[in-house]
């Protein structure tokens, strides 16, 4: 308005103005931000899908079985990263299947809390993360173990690895699991395998006889082993031995004497006794067992009482029966000559003592010339089998090569 006049715009201009103010509006969307870009053909580009992501176990939840496999998926992108840590902090190792399920090396602990974190990539290229935090069972049963030999012990060439167990293991999905768990490193790998000798023993030795030098680290992963209905392990076992020189011992029930050999040389040839008829010793390949200074003898303990019970020296074991190398001063004078023994290899004082420091636990005593057979099982007594036999006792039915 001019003048108290009202203006009256041209036609034409008030279309050029209107055709303007259209243009604009269609440039602004309704939320008042940019609308949609061009593509690269003129249209508009499309956005993708917001990832994603899901953990299996979810957080919060309890009394997660400890061989079960963590679970991580993805709507609309890819899973790039899953760590897993305890509540500690350690890290537990372990790699994703093609499956889309994480899973541990070895089991995870019982009665443990675990931190899962996840990241994806998705569609969009956007990254998106996520936790989850559960609680592995307490087992109702715990399996328990022992293991010999003794860690950062010398032993020599055919000391077997033995695993001890609590409870029986009688299934062979069950004693499977357990072998699987069992890992042996060797310095100088060499083919071996392990054998059940009861439902609670387990021992490892390899086709032959340890090379000397060799150095061994067995580990037995057992913490959230599954090994029967609620019986689970809760600890790991590790070890580590050297094999000393090759000590072999041959004794002869009919020359009467013991050939000892160090890296295939004689070092000593020693005059013995062996058993007396109807007290014959046992014929087989035999390890030292145990050592032991002084012991006392008695016939009680095989079913005699009253026979005889005596100290002897020297004693280096040879079955869990009770067969011994000992020094024995009374048979001196059939020492080499006759057998008087009541099973055990008699030696003289000095010579009992000379091959009670020589020895080392677990290297071969061989005895030959007697009727009566070593059984299987009577100490540990590897040897006593075939390599067909040894591997028949595995739940695997296969060697290790370390």
């Amino acid at each position: 308005m001019r003048n108290g006049r009202t203006a009256t715009l041209a036609p034409s201009l008030t279309a050029a103005a209107m055709a303007a103010l259209l243009t604009v509006a269609g440039c602004t969307s309704s939320g008042g931000g940019p609308g949609p870009q061009s593509g690269p053909q003129g249209g508009p580009q499309q956005q993708g899908p917001v990832a994603k992501l899901a953990i299996t176990p979810a957080d919060g939840t309890k009394k997660v079985a400890p061989d079960t496999g963590i679970a991580v998926k993805v709507s609309a992108g890819k899973v790039t990263k899953v760590a897993v840590a305890d509540a500690k902090g350690r890290a537990v190792k372990g790699a994703m299947g093609d499956d889309g399920t994480w899973r541990p090396a070895w089991p995870l602990r019982p009665s443990t809390t675990y931190t899962v974190s996840a990241q994806a990539t998705g569609t969009d290229g956007k990254q998106v993360s996520g936790t989850s935090t559960f609680t592995t069972l307490k087992p109702k049963r715990v399996l328990e173990s022992g293991m010999a030999p003794l860690d950062g012990e010398k032993v020599g060439v055919g000391m077997p690895v033995q695993l001890l167990l609590s409870q029986p293991i009688t299934s062979q999905k069950a004693r499977a699991a357990i072998e699987r768990s069992l890992v042996v490193r060797m310095s100088k790998p060499v083919e071996g395998a392990w054998s059940w000798v009861s439902d609670r023993e387990v021992q490892f030795r390899p086709r032959e006889y340890w090379p000397a030098g060799q150095k061994v680290t067995v580990v037995a992963h057992l913490a959230g082993l599954r090994a029967g209905s609620g019986l689970w392990g809760t600890k790991d076992r590790s070890l580590t031995f050297t094999v000393g020189p090759e000590h072999i011992t041959k004794v002869s029930a009919k020359a009467h004497k013991a050939v000892v050999r160090e890296n295939g040389k004689v070092v000593k040839t020693i005059p013995v006794s062996l058993g007396r008829p109807g007290d014959d010793s046992y014929s087989g390949v035999m390890i030292a067992q145990e050592k032991a200074a002084d012991i006392v003898m008695d016939s009680a303990t095989i079913g005699e009482p009253g026979e005889y019970r005596i100290k002897t020296k020297w004693n280096v074991r040879m079955t869990y029966s009770g067969t011994f190398f000992h020094a024995a001063p009374w048979s001196t004078g059939a020492q080499g000559s006759s057998n008087v023994s009541h099973g055990c290899v008699n030696a003289s004082p000095a010579n009992a003592r000379w091959f009670y420091d020589f020895t080392q636990r677990g290297d071969i005593i061989e005895v030959t010339g007697t009727s009566r057979k070593l059984q299987f099982g009577n100490g540990p007594t590897p040897w006593a089998k075939s390599w067909e036999d040894w591997l028949a006792g595995s739940a695997l039915g296969k060697p290790v090569n370390g």
